[in-house]
């Protein structure tokens, strides 16, 4: 008989079930511990498959392993579907020769894609390397089931702009060919709004609102299947019984559910970028500051996946490419004076969820009508600085695969006005603090602003109004603002940045000739922090689709896709979507647990 001390969680976990609880404040718990949470479970719900997550990897999932003949639970912890996916754009960076891009003279291949996506010397101008830590396996898995994947969506119905795919929206897409293909936005009211768009842009326009043709599209799919969806069914734990996972548990409502899954649970919960602790273990940076997660209010990236997933003892993978300086895991706001100021996200009032996201914003259009200043009331950049660049098609020209000429040939560019504004203020904190943009009634002008709710949110501290710059700054004071912000700082930060606007030339951080003064009242200041946006960083899988725990071993049962899945830096729909596919197909052939 095997000694007590000479028990592994590895053994525990072969034997017994896991419901999470032990682990849930971390993988320390004692061997004991697990034990003792080891109990008989009531089912409340049985099914072959349970997806967590009604997105751009678990729709694919649900669908697939429903058509390959598995009955199917799709459970979302929301009251709405279509996760960060149905808030895009909907461009789908899909290729190896798919029938858009044959129609277009496209050549392309999956060896082409995996060769583009596994390309070391493929590198930014700020140095940084897009593909360079990518998994081999995993990148063969999606170059090998790319045009299924496409052609598969386009038989359930989702429609593309009809026009050859192009670069539009891509990072991390490959340098060799055009493969970014356009959802249309169809019919169905944005989630944005709550309104359809106009009929004439319904299946034209491009680089707007896809995502919500796309994931409608997949909605009706599903419902066709017959696969069962379970709104504001949360996911809590996942069971696992003598290895192998055999359920999840699930929160509705002040209830705790059970549900049974004969073959496999897919995860498909969206990434980790909105819990702060979690993205704290790749980048202490990453405050509680960082508040207008991409996709919220409407739906969370809360690592629930991971961690219910880790508690059963899976790995973490390919964690470099979440600090990768390359593409949008942080972007720069385009919006300013709300929470939540993606780029290309903007909420207005006819949305379900405006109550929550409080204003729409001010799409700022020129930087050179503000200026920004860190919560001391200093500028710390050319505030016209680019974000964090990915690659795509003919980024690099002329390229050659696998070449150090590759970044020899790049013109240096630090980029860098994202990692000044995280620089904080010397005060010990990690975080950069509250970020805002300083202007003025002319800049307003400009910009053809209206700077009063539901535009910016005044009520929670990310808007500010005053007759003078003094004043102004007395009046910054919310909860991310941990320092007064001195009269006298910002004065002479205005007066000084005008001077440069005098002269043609700032001697401090060389914007390119600055053009307006900030001198007309009132005076503005709006939350302008930077915003956290794509997971790149998640569970360990294989070309399956299945998760790998610590020990390279397989968890039989246990699927995962898209963000909440490591091992591939690519930004945007095209691996949840494939990933997904994938991993219905697999699951649905797993042999039924007792």
């Amino acid at each position: 008989m095997t000694s007590k001390s000479k028990i592994s969680r590895r053994d525990l976990l072969r034997g017994a079930t896991v419901t999470g609880a032990a682990l849930a404040t971390g993988l320390a718990a004692s061997d004991e511990a697990l034990a003792k949470s080891a109990r008989p479970i009531k089912w409340d719900h049985e099914v072959d498959v349970v997806v967590v997550g009604a997105g751009a990897s678990g729709f694919p999932a649900a669908i697939v392993a429903r058509e390959t003949g598995a009955s199917v639970i799709l459970v979302e912890a929301e009251n709405h579907i279509g996760g960060h996916a149905i808030l895009s754009a909907g461009n789908v960076p899909l290729g190896g020769g798919t029938s858009l891009q044959k129609k277009y003279g496209i050549e392309d291949s999956a060896d082409l894609i995996f060769q583009d996506l596994t390309d070391w010397s493929v590198t930014e101008a700020n140095g940084a390397t897009d593909y360079r830590y990518n998994d081999r396996e995993i990148i063969r898995a999606f170059a090998d089931n790319s045009v299924a994947t496409f052609e598969w969506l386009t038989a359930h119905g989702v429609v593309w702009v009809d026009k050859m795919p192009d670069t539009l929206g891509g990072g991390g897409v490959g340098n060799s060919a055009p493969r970014e293909h356009h959802a249309a936005i169809r019919h169905w009211p944005l989630a944005q709004s709550g309104k359809p768009v106009d009929a004439a842009l319904q299946t034209t326009a491009i680089e707007a609102y896809g995502g919500n043709g796309l994931m409608r599209s997949l909605e009706a799919a599903a419902q066709k299947a017959g696969v069962q969806i379970l709104l504001e069914y949360k996911m809590k734990a996942i069971h696992r019984l003598n290895g192998r996972v055999v359920g999840i548990a699930v929160e509705t409502k002040g209830r705790t559910l059970n549900i049974h899954a004969r073959k496999a649970v897919f995860l498909g919960t969206g990434g980790s970028t909105g819990n702060v602790n979690f993205r704290r273990m790749f980048d202490p940076r990453l405050t509680e500051e960082y508040c207008g997660l991409a996709g919220m209010p409407w739906s969370d990236q809360d690592a629930s996946g991971e961690l219910a997933a880790m508690a059963v003892g899976a790995s973490l993978w390919g964690l470099a490419n979440e600090v990768g300086e390359f593409g949008w895991t942080i972007t720069k706001p385009e919006q300013l004076g709300c929470q939540y100021g993606y780029r290309t996200l903007q909420w207005l009032p006819g949305s379900e969820v405006f109550d929550r996201a409080r204003a729409a914003g001010l799409r700022i259009v020129n930087w050179q009508d503000a200026i920004t200043v860190n919560m001391l009331g200093q500028r710390f950049y050319d505030e016209t600085g680019s974000q964090f660049r990915g690659n795509g098609y003919k980024s690099i020209d002329p390229y050659t695969p696998g070449s150090y000429l590759n970044a020899k040939n790049a013109k240096y560019n630090p980029a860098n006005w994202l990692n000044a504004a995280m620089a904080g203020i010397g005060d010990g904190h990690n975080g950069g603090g509250a970020i805002w943009a300083i202007f003025d009634a002319e800049a307003v002008k400009r910009e053809r602003w209206i700077p009063t709710p539901p535009n910016v949110d005044i009520a929670n501290g990310f808007f500010f109004q005053a007759d003078s710059i003094g004043e102004l700054a007395k009046k910054i004071e919310m909860k991310y603002q941990r320092v007064p912000m001195l009269p006298e700082n910002l004065e002479a930060t205005v007066a000084r940045y005008n001077s440069f606007v005098d002269t043609g030339t700032d001697e401090d951080f060389g914007k390119p000739k600055p053009l307006y003064k900030i001198a007309t009242p009132p005076f503005y200041a709006a939350w302008a922090t930077p915003v956290m946006h794509d997971t790149r960083a998640g569970l360990r899988i294989n070309a399956r689709c299945q998760v790998v725990d610590m020990e390279g071993q397989v968890i039989p049962g246990l699927y995962c896709g898209g963000e909440s899945a490591g091992g591939f830096s690519q930004h945007g729909l095209a691996r949840a979507l494939c990933q997904g596919y994938i991993a219905g197909t697999w699951a649905a052939q797993e042999s039924a647990a007792g």
